[in-house]
């Protein structure tokens, strides 16, 4: 996950979150839990934990072809799906084990790749990759992926979006692209017009730290009053006195009591909007 300095540098001086090594190895094998933070914080556990979901793809118009990582609750019936958007790093481990976090919350958890498969491990690369992106090909992709998840087998027709950063912005823009059911942001860039949030269908929630200098109050004081412009619903905004990126456990900024109760939001907006109606 990755904040606008550079996602995952610096030096953090809160603990990370640590996991005793009995329970470390019973994740390893399958047979425990452990809370998301933890996992996220641990390469090889987020590693373990994003080998539960599999490789999809979808064929796409003009003969390109999309990747995605799904996860999928155990048991029988249908369930609600949510569309998970990665940041400027490309789809990896951690973004993959949100995925499967997911499942075993009761959603259809679909983490797209919107790199091509490629992901970066320096800001520079990852920098060069954002750029790379077709805006055009990317609202395209995640459009069909939509449509995927709401014709899944399994799928209670209900889907939303959630991003982080370069995945929150894609978020909302996917919302605007295609009607979903629910959209959540993690401090992503909402400088939107009333024009263009006049397609949005769905409800919005977003995170947003008070001490980022980027995706600032006046970035998000300006997306509500758009809203209202374009005759939407007042989103629902959280602010937590944090930086941009405070829900990362692997970057210098993470808050763990921020990032553990905006989760908890997440969820409970995504159960409320996603169940049958």
């Amino acid at each position: 996950m990755c904040d606008l300095q550079g996602c995952g540098q610096g030096v953090n001086e809160r603990p990370k979150p640590q996991v005793p090594s009995a329970q470390r190895r019973l994740f390893l094998k399958g047979l425990a839990s452990l809370p998301l933070a933890a996992v996220l914080a641990d390469p090889l556990l987020a590693q373990a934990a994003g080998q539960r979901t599999r490789a999809v793809s979808l064929a796409l118009p003009g003969g390109r072809q999309a990747s995605a990582h799904l996860a999928v609750p155990a048991g029988e019936g249908l369930f609600p799906a949510v569309l998970l958007i990665h940041e400027w790093w490309g789809l990896n481990d951690q973004i993959k084990a949100v995925a499967a976090e997911l499942a075993e919350q009761g959603f259809i958890a679909l983490a797209v790749d919107l790199y091509g498969g490629e992901v970066a491990d320096t800001p520079e690369g990852a920098r060069t990759l954002m750029s790379s992106v077709d805006p055009v090909q990317a609202t395209e992709t995640l459009t069909g992926w939509v449509d995927w998840l709401r014709d899944h087998e399994q799928s209670n027709s209900h889907v939303g979006t959630l991003g982080w950063c370069f995945g929150g912005g894609w978020s909302l823009d996917a919302s605007l692209a295609t009607p979903v059911d629910a959209t959540v942001i993690y401090y992503g860039n909402v400088r939107r017009t009333p024009a263009q949030l006049s397609t949005l269908q769905s409800p919005v929630l977003g995170h947003f730290g008070t001490l980022d200098k980027s995706i600032d109050a006046a970035m998000v004081g300006d997306f509500q009053r758009a809203m209202a412009e374009a005759d939407q619903p007042e989103p629902i905004i959280h602010w937590y006195v944090a930086d941009h990126a405070f829900a990362n456990p692997t970057g210098a900024r993470y808050d763990a009591d921020d990032a553990a109760l905006a989760w908890s939001r997440s969820l409970a907006f995504l159960h409320r909007h996603l169940q049958w109606l």
